[in-house]
This record gives structure tokens, C-alpha cells and sequence, in this order.
């Protein structure tokens, strides 16, 4: 039976340590990071356990778009971090945030969903498991800047939706994960 889990919280909140670890004792893990590198302590993370555990992990960094098509056969896939993606998402509709408006707004955020609904798809059809990291945008002060409110918009309607069509939700705290779904 697949499964689809997100976990959200604030940054450095231990999200992707607990996805990390939730899958170290699998092989041929998908641990997809969008925008930069996997940072360093995550990588060394990855690399002990699948050490320790005699496991491989593939590792594909700096997706932009299409995430979908980077899961191929891997029947668990870590999708690290859905908050990144929107906002390339964002960049890409919308490279003028002058330009921002409420249709506009609706399109980027139907194009995520989109997105995340394609990997999910993906992972039912090989009957598998795939964990969504994102950024809680409730804890923050209000943003003053054009692009980050519409970040937070955007954002913090596409953890709705993710949230709710999600078989669990966890929330990480301070490197403790509670499961509220």
C-alpha cells in the first residue's frame, strides 16, 4: 500500500533528519533536494547510514522543475523541500513580482499541486512511500517584500492541500517529531 507523508515545521527543525532516518534501513531511496546542494550534514547523514545499514541511496540535487521524472523505479522517494520548489515555481511564472496577481497566484499554486500529485502518482504505481519536507509558514513575522508575501500565500496554501491529502502529517519541533494526521 503506498503512502504519502509531509512533515513541516520550522527551519533547522530536524524535518529532514526525521525523513532521513524514517528510510535508512531502505535501499534505493530517492532523496530529491530541490534548489541548492544537500547540505553537508544531511549528505554525511545519508552516507553513514547507508553504510551502516549496507544500502544505497540515490541523490539528485538543483531540481527545478518536472520532479516527477527524477523518480523513475525508486519506490521511496524523500522530497526535500517543497517550500524551495514553490518558490522556483514562483521565479519561473513569475519573474516580475510586480506582476503578481490573485489569477496569477492560483495558476502557481495549481502547477505545485500538480507537481507533487504527479510524484505521488508515480509512487502509487510502484506501491510506494514518499516523505514531503516543506517550511511551516505560520511561526514567521509577517514578510514586508513583495516576493515573500506572495511566497507565504502561495506557500501556505499548498501546505493546505498537501496536508490534507496526505496519508499522515508530522510536525517537527526542536528535533521532535509529532504526528498530528
Amino acid at each position: 500500500m503506498s503512502k504519502s507523508i509531509l512533515i513541516t515545521g520550522g527551519a533547522a527543525s530536524g524535518k529532514s533528519r526525521w525523513a532521513a532516518t524514517s528510510y535508512s534501513h531502505y535501499d534505493y531511496v530517492l532523496y530529491l533536494r530541490t534548489g541548492e546542494a544537500v547540505d553537508p550534514d544531511t549528505l554525511h547523514r545519508i552516507e553513514y547510514s547507508n553504510n551502516q545499514n549496507g544500502v544505497e541511496w540515490d541523490i539528485v540535487d538543483k531540481v527545478y522543475e518536472e520532479p516527477a521524472a527524477q523518480i523513475g523505479d525508486h519506490k521511496f522517494v524523500i522530497f526535500d523541500r517543497l517550500s524551495d520548489y514553490a518558490s522556483i515555481v514562483i521565479n519561473r511564472m513569475c519573474p516580475d513580482i510586480s506582476k503578481m496577481d490573485d489569477d496569477l497566484m492560483k495558476s502557481i499554486e495549481r502547477r505545485i499541486i500538480s507537481d507533487v500529485e504527479q510524484m505521488r502518482e508515480r509512487i502509487r504505481e510502484l506501491n510506494g512511500s514518499m516523505i514531503i519536507i516543506t517550511i511551516e509558514t505560520g511561526f514567521s513575522v509577517p514578510p514586508a517584500d513583495p516576493a515573500n508575501i506572495a511566497l507565504r500565500k502561495i506557500l501556505g496554501s499548498v501546505n493546505q492541500r498537501i496536508a490534507n491529502s496526505s496519508d499522515e502529517v508530522y510536525f517537527s519541533a526542536s528535533g521532535i517529531q509529532f504526528k498530528i494526521k
